[in-house]
């Protein structure tokens, strides 16, 4: 019987690893998921970004996992190597410096409180939602955002964030050697 060829996808995992709360080491990930029959498993940073290959979806393995192993649901979004690849291309905001671009991942289609994210925004950010991400340019950082703050709020569903910088990071890996 042939195998079923080896798909990658990309796991962000939301909220682990900050403060000392939700911890999933990546490193002690990394053994579990390759029992689970994951391949070729790579993670960037210790903020949940996981690229791997499977021959089936693996949202839901992965969910049962990190529930079994570390205790908690961390919400958990998984994006085909193609979704992501055009989610990237996509970024109005690409052109800008990585640290001050962020793109928001949510698990389903926002449902958005326009004047709300409007009343929020300082006049130097931008945002765009298209899909399921909402592109952010926050030139003045993210650390005293009120837009950020609120972000999910205004959105009207959970998102979780990453850098241009980490961003570019993960489409790395999915390039071929």
């Amino acid at each position: 019987m042939k195998e079923k060829p080896l798909n990658k996808y990309i796991i962000l995992l939301r909220a682990i690893n900050v403060g000392g709360k939700n911890l999933v080491p990546m490193k002690a990930l990394v053994p579990v998921l390759e029992q689970q029959g994951f391949k070729n498993i790579k993670t960037i940073l210790q903020t949940g970004n996981i690229v791997l290959e499977s021959a089936n979806h693996p949202l839901e393995d992965i969910k049962s996992l990190i529930s079994a192993h570390f205790g908690f649901m961390p919400e958990t979004l998984c994006l085909g190597c193609e979704e992501f690849e055009q989610i990237v291309a996509q970024n109005p905001y690409a052109e800008f410096e990585g640290k001050f671009v962020h793109l928001y991942f949510c698990n389903e289609r926002p449902k958005p409180d326009l004047q709300r994210l409007e009343e929020l925004a300082r006049e130097s950010e931008h945002y765009q939602i298209n899909g399921s991400i909402c592109y952010l340019h926050a030139p003045e950082g993210i650390g005293r955002s009120k837009l950020v703050a609120g972000l999910e709020k205004g959105l009207g569903v959970a998102a979780t964030g990453r850098n241009l910088n980490t961003v570019n990071k993960i489409a790395a890996l999915l390039k071929p050697l």
